[in-house]
């Protein structure tokens, strides 16, 4: 018999950070945002996540509906990444803390 997995704790922040508080997942979503949706193009981003990571986190999202895949329109017979509804109701989240990295951390862009 499988067991549910604990929650730390009844706290909002606590289970949302328990499900992508992670380095990586924000920056996928954000990238996924920004339009891209391959493999090539989240190992090309500025903070050069690991090949073994960035499945993992790509496999985590996808287990939890924050994406799903999709025929690829660029590279016959592969399969791109592209937010649910889910992973686009990140949006607000990930631009209030873009916002506040840009009013209170220096040099960022």
């Amino acid at each position: 018999m499988m067991r549910k997995k604990l929650k730390r704790s009844y706290c909002p922040l606590s289970c949302t950070l328990d499900l992508f508080g992670d380095r990586w997942s924000l920056i996928l979503i954000r990238d996924l945002m920004n339009g891209k949706s391959h493999f090539k193009e989240f190992m090309a981003s500025p903070e050069k996540i690991a090949t073994n990571i960035l499945s993992n986190r790509l496999n985590n999202l996808l287990k939890l509906k924050m994406i799903e895949t999709c025929p690829s329109p660029i590279y016959s017979g592969r399969f791109g990444y592209h937010l649910t509804q889910k992973g686009k109701s990140l949006k607000p989240l990930i631009s209030q803390m873009s916002e506040w990295g840009l009013s209170h951390i220096q040099g960022t862009k």
